[in-house]
């Protein structure tokens, strides 16, 4: 009689950052075979500190309290990349750079994916937009078993599970959180899949 892989299965918490200087998201899942829960997810906005040090001090002190909360086995960061702007790029590497001495300190061992990996392992396509990888990670994140905690802390984090979050509109929302139109429809998509496939059920 074959076991329960659920059983024997050896279980592993996972922390992944999307490191930035002007919003830092992370994730916390439990991962047991081919079982995975949401533990939380949520993100550091940085915007009202003006120093870049501060921001650098922020983002170390929070990936240091979620490794103290979650005691994560490992790290999951997205790898640096070359862009146009060189500043940018400068203060992205220190982000990521933050984010891993955290982990490193505490001797949690590290990954680092390239954003087209990512996209390929989500989407199966490496040149998805952030639109068809938000959708993706809504289906998946609707899918799991959210306790009403869970469902509260995506709330809280900006899923907004009332209708309301059908009228919003992308350039509203992106002057709001200071973001890119197109890094607000992303979001926009990713809230309204989430909504649609369980806001009755919170």
């Amino acid at each position: 009689m074959p076991s329960n892989p659920s059983k024997t299965a050896p279980e592993q918490i996972i922390l992944g950052i999307d490191p930035g200087t002007t919003i830092m998201g992370y994730g916390v899942i439990r991962v047991r075979g081919k079982q995975v829960e949401l533990v939380e997810m949520g993100a550091l906005h940085l915007t009202k500190y003006k120093d870049h040090a501060v921001k650098l001090k922020r983002i170390f002190d929070r990936c240091a309290a979620l490794i103290e909360t979650h005691a994560p086995d490992h790290l999951a960061v997205e790898a640096p990349f070359f862009g146009k702007n060189v500043q940018s790029m400068l203060k992205l590497g220190r982000a990521q750079g933050v984010a891993l001495a955290a982990a490193l300190s505490r001797d949690i061992p590290v990954s680092e994916y390239a954003p087209r990996k990512v996209k390929q392992a989500i989407t199966g396509s490496g040149a998805a937009s952030k639109e068809q990888v938000a959708a993706m990670v809504a289906r998946t994140l609707a899918s799991l078993p959210l306790t009403p905690a869970q469902r509260a802390m995506l709330t809280s984090a900006g899923f907004d599970t009332t209708d309301d979050v059908l009228e919003i509109r992308p350039v509203a929302l992106s002057k709001e959180l200071s973001i890119s139109r197109k890094d607000a429809v992303a979001l926009l998509t990713l809230v309204r899949a989430y909504t649609q496939d369980s806001g009755d059920s919170c």
